[in-house]
């Protein structure tokens, strides 16, 4: 029988007067984020295609027993250095919780073995990672923290696994449960400036592996690839046909997470923010498309991944600490 979710009084998030804008709380994150000087060794995971992925591990943390290992899915693009992430490995060192991020496919700053990368609805690589620490240590409770694309992610596997479910708690920061409707959002207004940035990253990791396969399964040219204008685009010609669907549509239908959630089956935190500038209205679920193992949390601002609170020259970052007092509470007896 899985756990019941354990109601956790908190603050609500309130932003930063000097940082009320979304695409404040969204861009600011980053720069104000505290640079951590964090030590971690990094194991490569061999996958059944023959592909890898890193694993980098949270060093010198002398955790007891009882402690949580945290398993960390990055968003789109992001890798060890991601803010969010240090921000996270420099929480779980200060607790003495021990961790490790997973980075998908080709984001470790080397180009993966095979044409193929990875997408927001791909599980199984993480289940695999997942399924093997669980077997190293099958005694500790195992969370997952993912951040937008990895919130997807990790919600869709969650779904999957339902009753069977290793892990013991998970929580989803700004995860795009409507893919469809987050690449219509990103495309639109002031949003397309991380639709450029992120279109950027993609862009040059394709052409690497144009030029690293000369056998490539796709007929795509370097002019197509520096030719896309929208991440809807990309995903019709690149991440859909490469990873086995129709188009960009029936990707973002079957991987979309939003239509898993009510299959979840352990203590699970969501938390949006309304003035995300990747998410729209139609990305915030209904009621009854939610298990009652999850807490969905709506702030009013917070930006995407941002949540910035705090004074100008002492500025906090509410993740920080909504993210552990939400385990420590579904871990306490």
């Amino acid at each position: 029988m899985q756990a019941q979710i354990r109601p956790v009084k908190h603050t609500p998030f309130q932003p930063a007067w000097w940082l009320k804008h979304a695409h404040l709380q969204t861009i600011f994150a980053k720069y104000l984020s505290p640079k951590q000087r964090l030590s971690t060794s990094a194991e490569m995971f061999t996958l059944p295609d023959g592909d890898e992925l890193q694993l980098n591990w949270l060093a010198n943390v002398a955790a007891d027993d009882n402690a949580p290992l945290l398993i960390l899915l990055h968003g789109l693009a992001g890798d060890i250095n991601s803010h969010y992430i240090q921000a996270m490995l420099a929480q779980c060192q200060q607790l003495g919780w021990p961790a490790l991020l997973i980075h998908f496919r080709g984001c470790n700053g080397k180009p993966n073995k095979l044409p193929r990368a990875y997408h927001s609805g791909d599980t199984a690589d993480a289940a695999l990672v997942i399924s093997d620490v669980k077997r190293r240590y099958p005694n500790r409770p195992l969370v997952a923290v993912g951040y937008s694309l990895g919130g997807n992610v990790l919600l869709k596997y969650c779904g999957e696994q339902a009753e069977q479910n290793p892990l013991t708690a998970a929580v989803a920061v700004c995860p795009p449960l409507s893919l469809a409707a987050c690449a219509k959002r990103i495309n639109s207004g002031s949003s397309k400036l991380y639709q450029r940035y992120l279109l950027g990253r993609l862009k040059r990791s394709t052409l690497l592996k144009l030029q690293q396969f000369a056998d490539f399964p796709l007929p795509l040219t370097p002019q197509q690839v520096q030719g896309f204008s929208s991440i809807e685009q990309f995903d019709e010609y690149y991440t859909a046909p490469v990873h086995g669907f129709l188009n960009a549509q029936d990707y973002y239908s079957k991987a979309s997470s939003k239509a898993f959630l009510r299959h979840i089956r352990i203590p699970t935190l969501i938390i949006h923010a309304k003035d995300d500038p990747f998410l729209s209205d139609e990305v915030i679920p209904k009621a009854d498309e939610l298990s009652p193992h999850i807490q969905y949390e709506l702030t009013s601002g917070g930006g995407h991944v941002g949540f910035v609170y705090g004074s100008v020259l002492k500025p906090r970052f509410w993740l920080n600490q909504r993210i552990p007092q939400f385990i420590t509470e579904q871990l306490s007896k």
